[in-house]
C-alpha cells in the first residue's frame, strides 16, 4: 500500500514524502540513499503516516502537506485535527481574539 509520511530528522526539521514500502524507505532515509535532505540530518524518526489507495492519492497528500506551515504540521502529527483549519489561514488574517 502507498504512504504518505513526516520523519523528524535530527536538527527537528521536518521531512515529508510518499512510498510504497515505508519500513524500506525508512531504512533508506536512515542508511544509504534516501533523499538528500535527510542524508545530512540523520537519524530521522517516523512521526505520522497515513496510507493510501493509490500512489497518485499519497504523492498528493505528500504536496499538499509539504506546502504547509511547521505549526500545522505539528498540529497533524499530534492528530488535532480541529486546529487544521485555524492553521491554513494566513497568520494575518487570523484575530488575536481567535474569531
Amino acid at each position: 500500500m502507498p504512504y504518505t509520511y513526516i520523519v523528524r530528522c535530527s536538527d527537528d526539521s521536518y521531512y515529508v514524502g510518499s512510498t510504497w514500502d515505508l519500513d524500506a524507505r525508512l531504512w533508506q532515509h536512515n542508511n544509504e540513499g534516501g533523499a538528500a535532505y535527510t542524508r545530512h540530518r540523520r537519524p530521522v524518526v517516523l512521526v505520522w503516516n497515513a496510507e493510501f489507495d493509490s500512489i497518485a492519492d499519497a504523492f498528493a497528500d505528500e504536496k499538499q502537506i509539504q506546502g504547509w506551515s511547521r505549526s500545522k504540521r505539528e498540529a497533524l502529527i499530534r492528530g488535532d485535527f480541529g486546529a487544521l483549519p485555524e492553521l491554513a489561514s494566513r497568520p494575518s488574517a487570523r484575530r488575536a481574539d481567535g474569531g
